[in-house]
């Protein structure tokens, strides 16, 4: 699957719902990206703003377009990662804000709890530094307080890549055993 073949699908999907895809091309081209690498890694495009559990009947709610995106739109003017806009935003009368996870906890918990191995991304200061084993990597969920963006790595990421908030703006969800079961 190209990054081409992946917007036209975007650009179809947004057409037929009366969306338009976000105007940043930099922002654009890396959830188009994300979806590509979603979809050779899981065989489906999982949004790339959440985390995927890399089983289909887990992850049929955040194939995207997901079942979120349309309440979002409706409610806040984007879907949760943004890819998806309504017209007054694109024209600007409407600011791009962070937007609540609708997901219910336990689809995420449930998903966390099989998520398969991706590997970690590493600062580009630590890319000298001799990386561990994948086995030694303790991956941890962290979530954005600001706009509730949550990710499953090692380390909080620098950046909020939705609403672009600092790294101390990063708090760790700790999941109880207890839940999973």
């Amino acid at each position: 699957m190209t990054l081409d073949k992946v917007r036209q699908r975007a650009e179809s999907d947004a057409k037929t719902y009366g969306y338009y895809l976000n105007p940043d091309a930099d922002f654009l081209r890396d959830l188009l990206e994300g979806l590509k690498k979603n979809e050779e890694r899981y065989g489906y495009p999982s949004c790339p703003c959440r985390v995927a559990s890399g089983k289909l009947e887990l992850d049929r709610d955040i194939i995207c377009p997901c079942d979120y995106r349309d309440p979002d739109v409706a409610e806040f003017g984007t879907c949760y990662c943004a890819l998806y806009i309504r017209k007054d935003v694109l024209e600007g009368k409407t600011p791009i804000a962070p937007i609540p996870e609708r997901r219910p906890q336990e689809k995420q918990v449930r998903a966390y709890a099989v998520a398969p191995e991706v590997g970690v991304e590493k600062p580009p200061e630590a890319a000298k530094a001799v990386s561990p084993e994948p086995s030694q990597v303790k991956k941890r969920l962290w979530y954005c307080r600001q706009c509730g963006y949550v990710v499953y790595r090692e380390d909080p990421p620098y950046v909020c890549p939705i609403c672009k908030a600092k790294r101390e703006m990063f708090a760790e969800i700790v999941v109880s055993a207890s839940a999973s079961g």
